[in-house]
């Protein structure tokens, strides 16, 4: 297996429900954000850190997405048969991903700062990892509610309020293949990850914006625009 972190999945699936009007007729990747969809947003960071290789699935509006992407180095896993949730998703995208660690990116947030993905990648160590989370105290979870997801210790994670999971990390999607059910969460990879002591997790030091609803939008925008004065 190759330990040199260069394929990436896009989540780009889900219904976006929490955004009501918004998504009535759009796929949520296609909000626009500061007059842009909110995937191009996240491709710019894969596009920046140079990560080869790039996967998006697809499922509600799924249409929409394959002609954005159009033209473009990303490979579509499609499930609009059946929605098969964040570690199903992944386990399907894995012919395209190719082995070895996957970088997995939500496409709801709009970060500012250094880039998270290659920052990932560089505290990379198969040896000791299964998993590499990058997190934001609740205090920079912008547009976010919640006390954290992690606990953080010596850079491992345990489950627990303390820190926020951003929908970016490194994972070592092997044991994937353990798991029965055909549509499942990644938090059922995490756990048995958690258990043997190798998930870790990376503080992200700029800014972060969770755009789940239709009133993060304008919050991502401010954040956009500070980190541009």
């Amino acid at each position: 297996m190759c330990d040199t972190p260069d394929s990436l999945m896009l989540f780009a699936a889900g219904f976006g429900t929490r955004m009501g009007a918004l998504t009535a007729d759009c796929p949520k990747p296609l909000v626009e954000v500061a007059g842009r969809p909110l995937i191009d947003h996240a491709l710019d960071l894969v596009v920046e850190a140079g990560i080869g290789r790039s996967v998006a699935n697809i499922h509600y509006r799924g249409d929409q997405i394959v002609r954005h992407l159009a033209g473009s180095d990303v490979m579509i896993s499609d499930e609009t048969d059946e929605i098969l949730e964040t570690g199903g998703g992944l386990r399907k995208a894995l012919p395209l991903l190719g082995q070895g660690p996957v970088f997995t990116l939500n496409t709801d947030a709009i970060w500012t700062g250094p880039n998270p993905l290659a920052a990932l990648r560089t505290a990379w160590d198969p040896k000791k990892m299964s998993a590499l989370l990058m997190l934001v105290p609740p205090e920079r979870a912008t547009g976010h509610k919640g006390a954290g997801d992690f606990t953080l210790t010596e850079g491992r994670l345990t489950r627990g309020p303390g820190f926020v999971y951003t929908g970016a990390q490194l994972i070592d999607p092997s044991e994937l293949s353990e798991i029965p059910e055909a549509a499942f969460s990644l938090n059922l990879l995490w756990d048995r990850m958690l258990a043997q002591g190798r998930v870790y997790g990376l503080v992200h030091s700029g800014g972060w914006c969770d755009v789940g609803r239709p009133e993060s939008i304008p919050l991502a925008e401010a954040l956009l625009e500070l980190a541009d004065d």
